[in-house]
């Protein structure tokens, strides 16, 4: 496993970070991961390598935030093992889904994400999505609460553009540590934009408000792709789909030459990106974990990086 430095304090975290968002009840499943199920996926990811978790209150409506909060109370040596990741900001109402970055939010959703997973501190909070109300002055006052007050000790951001980023920075005294963004081989917004600056073409277009990458690299911020695995918005995982034969003829190629999986060479694909980069995975099955932390004991070459780029259907200009 490799690790980059997080936040101010330089912790250091793996480049895979395992996502919990299925260990509870979801949209095709009623059923969540049982305790020791739990337990047994946490001790597969560490023995891996992997010391970083991503949560959110949202989560099967904090149920995925309880569920943890059972397995620390049954394993406590577990927390003191994991770099702990969770989110908020998409708040859920009767009747309406929506974004609410306010100061008062942030400080209760923090407390009822600290009860939920039965800790102390939360090791980095993010704000989910963008929220087009928000108010710089309210978020900064909430994370200078939480931060002396130990509750959380690193901030970060998801989705949101450079200018979001600057905006946000002119008043928070304490500094963004990631911001967490949709990536796969067959979901590269944000790398098209860049390829194709200048030309006539849709993939000239900057949809990730100009230079997401490049900014993140350049100020030290982390940048952690969700929905690694995975086609458009949550259309499923494009490894063994149909929808691309060329793309998992070429993953499976390379996978062969270098003694891995599938698995590994399309999470490799992301981590090959010169940021400080990690890829979130979201798997409840611990062989696929074991698959997942292949992907930082190898290095794409440049040429099969762009392979890969090309056989997803993306044109070089």
């Amino acid at each position: 496993m490799r690790y980059i430095p997080f936040g101010e304090e330089k912790q250091k975290v793996s480049e895979i970070v395992l996502g919990l968002m299925r260990i509870g009840p979801g949209k095709t499943t009623t059923k969540s991961l049982s305790v020791p199920e739990v337990e047994y996926l946490l001790d597969t990811a560490y023995d891996c390598g992997i010391n970083m978790l991503d949560n959110a209150d949202v989560y099967a409506n904090g149920a995925c935030e309880e569920k943890l909060g059972e397995v620390y109370a049954a394993r406590p040596d577990l927390r003191k093992k994991f770099f702990l990741q969770t989110k908020c900001g998409i708040r859920k109402d009767p009747g309406i889904t929506y974004f609410d970055f306010s100061r008062d939010y942030i400080l209760e959703s923090v407390d009822k994400s600290l009860r939920r997973m039965q800790t102390d501190h939360i090791d980095s909070l993010l704000l989910h999505r963008p929220d087009a109300l928000m108010e710089p002055d309210e978020i900064a006052e909430a994370f200078e609460i939480l931060k002396a007050s130990g509750k959380v000790l690193h901030f970060g951001l998801s989705n949101c553009t450079p200018m979001m980023i600057e905006r946000l920075k002119k008043v928070l005294t304490v500094p963004v540590a990631a911001d967490q963004i949709q990536l796969s081989a067959a979901f590269t917004p944000i790398i098209d934009g860049g390829i194709n600056f200048n030309t006539q073409t849709d993939a000239g277009i900057m949809r990730d408000g100009g230079g997401i990458l490049e900014y993140c690299a350049m100020n030290g911020i982390a940048v952690q792709a969700w929905s690694a695995l995975q086609y458009g918005f949550f259309g499923g995982v494009y490894l063994g789909s149909d929808k691309y034969p060329d793309l998992n003829r070429v993953i499976d190629r390379i996978a062969e030459e270098h003694n891995v999986t599938n698995t590994a060479v399309a999470l490799a694909w992301i981590l090959r990106i010169p940021v400080s980069m990690q890829a979130v995975i979201g798997t409840t099955k611990p062989q696929r974990v074991r698959d997942s932390a292949e992907a930082a004991s190898f290095t794409l070459t440049r040429r099969e990086w762009y392979e890969i780029y090309m056989a997803a259907g993306n044109i070089l200009p």
